[in-house]
């Protein structure tokens, strides 16, 4: 296996690489074809207990329905079996009573017996014809008889029909469950109990369900009613608004629709009512259940849906919901009761089906994109909002895939969400579930704000009516468009200062000059000093890029601003803190990882082959102690690694600033990628160095190659960091391409001073290769001595700084990691 060639310094192993290279590749072989199989036993697992514990509810429920139709049935005979036995005695107490009046003083022992049987049936007849007026006495009571055969028919246990103490009861024995069995179990028949009270329960309104809810659930949930005052957006540095005047308010318990032509600033609208409009300067007030305060302080239980899919695609629908409910709940929720709103959540939206498949990305097809939809809406709807804000969540959905997401969202409604939702182009069947609709003209002006079923009213007071066969809301947005001509005098542009006259609030001054409104008396001018008339204006060439340069200087500090500034937490909902969430995003990242098993084994493959051929083309020299061959993979490793390291943050920027604006901790999600990337930065080295160093054989040991191939990968997985979060995916590459040949050339050049030696010390490639060297100078004695010493001496190494090269490194690492996060932090898109 070993041989020694003539004239050779060290001993020949390249076939103990040859060896271990086919050993590894055939490892990696399998990895990458039975990657998945961890997970998906696991997931065959809970899937076969949680059908299990759903048929057992379903049989369970099927039951009580049967008893307790048995049991009224029982209680109707019962009742009409007491009714005559009751009229049978009365009849027989009154014919004793006449042949009493008759006979008096002859009285025999069957009247005596007659006579308390009487008085017996007679109170119990009195109780059972009381008990219609609302009165309760003793006596022989057969409804009562009946209910003590079973006394926990309606108890917490059967059909809990009394809505109180029960509940409360139901979340103690709900902290009580272990077993993932348990909780399914209990899961389950809390959601059969649920639609049996629907069922009852379904011409409720949200007033009834209020009434109803305890305390417990109004805390969880406490309503939120957002009001808007003349609020007014402004583009800085271009003074173009982006929203008017806009007033009105949007209440709990409703679905508010918002709908305009493309430009009219729906989105804008939602960006504001959740806090998230940066770059503008806003003017008016937006009020949180009657106070001037920030939306964003109730973050934790306002929920935004985003008009893109941002969901993970290498996780199952059910792993993405999940993890949203362990993050976003409070806190003092059990498991189980996490579970439960988990499976409310999965069963309203109809995605039982899909629960155990991989959302899918664009590599690799999962779920359909109206599943996707469904998916993106509930990661909102698991951690229980206040307010659900949503930007147009049926755009993609067909009529069916709309119908059954609008009726969630009815559900949601009842227990006191308030729901406002972007739609464009809604069927009239979805349209009449909305219950408040946002008419918004060009401009981000309102043309209407109120219920739903009487928009058709208003315009028709202006004259427009909508055409047969014509959906109300198409006809009404063209027009707003410009696109149909209304049948009326009333211009389009009109709209929105009809509106304004209508409630009476003031017309600013630009509008009323470009419709020549200026001498009208009843348009209560409003002079802001800002909306006096656009004057024109002479644009050119650099005057314009001026303009574009200062918006996005003044956009970058909005969001740095934005970022720093934290606002103080109003929602009173105390969720997981920063070690729960750290174990979560953990174990979600681990999960992605595992099946992103067959991206690490293509990357160790090409360290492999790395290793080989590096090893093999640079040989050891006494001369140089194996700087060249180390150059090389200073360079490779480096390269190699940072490219890798980028996919941690690079793909899933969108994610995070969606999670980080919901309340999610950003140290916890940094942390997580991290340590699993300590992964890759443990073995990656020995992929790579079980190839170079059995090819090219260098004299120091495997361990001290090990070492600073280890703090090496540290440093530059680091600056990878940086890079992927502060650039696009594109240039992130490019950089992490060019970072490390460049440094690697400052690094070799001849030693200088000043400000040559300046930056390459602070050129990561000089402390790695200053450190092989040395390891390989430390193996050499005798006459070596003299050469040993005036080689580095040369190099400007010192023999004693192997230690101080790798604390140079790991500190590079460290710094670029804490740099790294403060980037993440601070351009953060909210």
């Amino acid at each position: 296996m070993t041989k020694c060639n003539m004239g050779s310094a060290n001993q020949n192993i390249t076939a103990y690489g040859v060896l271990l290279f086919a050993g590894i590749t055939f490892l990696l072989l399998i990895i990458y074809n039975c990657s998945d199989q961890v997970l998906a036993t696991r997931e065959r697992r809970l899937a076969k207990s949680r059908d299990a514990a759903a048929k057992s509810a379903r049989e369970t429920a099927q039951a009580r329905d049967l008893w307790k139709s048995a049991k009224d049935v029982a209680k109707k005979h019962a009742t009409g079996l007491q009714t005559s036995l009751s009229r049978t005695f009365s009849r027989r107490k009154s014919m004793r009573l006449s042949d009493k009046h008759k006979g008096v003083g002859q009285v025999s022992p069957e009247s005596d017996t007659a006579s308390l049987t009487t008085v017996d049936v007679s109170s119990g007849s009195q109780s059972t014809s009381n008990v219609g007026k609302g009165k309760q006495k003793e006596g022989v009571d057969l409804k009562k008889l009946m209910h003590d055969i079973d006394p926990d028919l309606d108890g917490a246990k059967g059909f809990n029909l009394e809505i109180g103490d029960k509940k409360l009861k139901k979340s103690v024995m709900a902290k009580k469950l272990q077993t993932q069995s348990q909780i399914f179990k209990y899961a389950y028949g809390q959601i059969e109990k649920e639609k049996a009270l629907q069922e009852q329960n379904k011409n409720l309104t949200f007033s009834g369900m209020l009434s109803m809810a305890s305390d417990i659930e109004i805390q969880r949930r406490p309503p939120l009613q957002v009001a808007f005052r003349d609020l007014t957006l402004t583009l800085k540095g271009k003074k173009k608004h982006l929203m008017r005047c806009v007033t009105g308010k949007i209440s709990p318990g409703r679905v508010s629709a918002v709908m305009g032509p493309s430009g009219a600033g729906k989105t804008t609208f939602l960006s504001a009512l959740a806090g998230k409009a940066t770059g503008c300067r806003k003017s008016g007030m937006i009020l949180i259940n009657g106070k001037a305060e920030s939306t964003y302080s109730y973050k934790k239980i306002i929920g935004f849906v985003p008009q893109d899919d941002i969901v993970h695609g290498n996780l199952t629908v059910e792993e993405n919901l999940w993890f949203s409910a362990r993050c976003r709940l409070s806190a003092h929720l059990s498991k189980a009761e996490k579970v439960l709103v988990l499976e409310r959540v999965i069963e309203s939206l109809g995605l039982q089906a899909v629960r155990d498949s991989l959302v899918g990305t664009v590599e690799k097809r999962g779920i359909s994109g109206g599943q996707r939809k469904r998916v993106n809406v509930g990661l909102e709807m698991v951690m229980e909002p206040s307010l659900l804000i949503l930007d147009e969540p049926t755009s993609g959905l067909d009529s069916s895939s709309s119908l059954l997401l609008l009726k969630a969202l009815r559900r949601e409604a009842l227990e006191g969400v308030n729901i406002c939702m972007v739609v464009h182009q809604p069927s009239y069947s979805l349209f009449k579930m909305f219950d408040d609709l946002i008419l918004l003209a060009k401009g981000g002006l309102i043309a209407y704000l109120g219920p739903a079923k009487k928009v058709e009213e208003y315009f028709a007071g202006l004259g427009i009516s909508v055409p047969e066969r014509i959906n109300p809301p198409d006809h009404f947005i063209d027009i707003l468009e410009g696109v149909v001509k209304p049948n009326s005098d009333v211009n389009y542009k009109e709209l929105p200062i009809r509106w304004m006259l209508h409630n009476g609030f003031p017309v600013p001054l630009d509008l009323q000059s470009e419709l020549g409104m200026e001498g009208s008396s009843n348009a209560g001018a409003s002079d802001d000093g800002e909306n006096h008339p656009v004057t024109n204006e002479v644009h050119s060439f650099a005057g314009d890029l001026w303009l574009d340069m200062k918006c996005n200087v003044q956009l970058k500090k909005d969001h740095i601003r934005h970022n720093i500034l934290k606002s103080n937490d109003l929602s009173n909902r105390v969720t997981p803190g920063i070690f729960q969430q750290y174990r979560f995003f953990l174990g979600r990242v681990g999960k992605q990882r595992l099946r992103e098993a067959r991206v690490q084994a293509v990357d160790y493959l090409i360290l492999l082959l790395a290793g080989a051929c590096l090893g093999t083309l640079a040989k050891v020299s006494d001369e140089t102690f194996g700087a060249l061959g180390y150059t090389y993979t200073v360079i490779a490793v480096s390269l190699l690694c940072m490219i890798a390291a980028l996919r941690s943050f690079a793909l899933d920027k969108l994610h995070y600033w969606r999670e980080s604006a919901s309340g999610m901790s950003s140290l916890a999600y940094f942390l997580a990628k991290d340590t699993v990337d300590h992964f890759n930065t443990i073995v990656k080295p020995l992929v790579y160095l079980s190839m170079f160093y059995f090819f090219n054989n260098p004299r120091s040991s495997v361990f001290e190659n090990y070492v600073v191939l280890l703090c090496l990968v540290y440093c530059v997985t680091g600056i990878a960091y940086v890079l992927a979060i502060f650039f696009e995916p594109g240039p992130a590459q490019l950089w992490s391409v060019l970072l490390p040949v460049v440094l690697t050339l400052i690094a070799n050049q001849d030693k200088g001073s000043g400000f040559l030696k300046s930056l390459e010390d602070l050129c990561y490639p000089k402390w790695a290769m200053e450190a092989f060297v040395l390891a390989n100078a430390q193996r050499y004695s005798g006459v070596w001595l003299v050469t040993r010493c005036g080689a580095l001496y040369e190099k400007g190494y010192q023999a004693n700084d192997w230690a101080v090269c790798l604390l140079i490194l790991v500190a590079f690492g460290l710094i670029s990691r804490i740099a790294a996060f403060n980037f993440m932090v601070l351009f953060q898109r909210k």
